[in-house]
């Protein structure tokens, strides 16, 4: 997630939801941004975890390298694990970007299957939201002699 994507903003009261109900069954939600632009740097992450009074964790990766293991392309993605912390789940949190007259709860379903030991019905649905913003690193041409 990041702070500066607005379908990424569109997500946050539903996350706290989602804390608020799964939390309590043991379930960790963990947020990470691994954005480098201003917007997203620290300062405003401590911001809006105070603004929104996250009660989970609100990580920044200034590597990227969690984005990039886990295959993460957009903001939000998300990634539901097992007791094995094994992908169970990727993509979208629910059917619906801006979160009205949601129908399918993608990430919910993942978790309620996994909590009951079940197999998932949809493992993977492609996520909505902002390019993830990695690092370009320039490339270099090798001069033939």
């Amino acid at each position: 997630t990041c702070n500066s994507c607005p379908y990424a903003v569109d997500v946050e009261d539903r996350l706290l939801a989602f804390h608020q109900q799964y939390g309590k069954q043991g379930v960790a939600l963990v947020a990470i941004n691994v954005n480098n632009v201003e917007a997203d740097l620290m300062p405003a992450m401590k911001e809006k975890a105070k603004e929104k009074a996250f009660q989970f964790p609100y990580l920044f990766d200034e590597t990227q390298k969690i984005a990039k293991d886990y295959g993460a392309k957009r903001t939000p993605e998300f990634f539901v694990l097992d007791q094995d912390r094994k992908i169970v789940y990727m993509g979208a949190l629910d059917d619906r970007p801006e979160g009205k007259n949601v129908s399918k709860r993608y990430v919910e379903a993942a978790v309620d299957r996994t909590l009951a030991g079940e197999k998932i019905e949809v493992a993977e649905t492609i996520p909505v939201g902002c390019a993830v913003r990695f690092e370009r690193t320039r490339r270099t041409r090798r001069v033939r002699n």
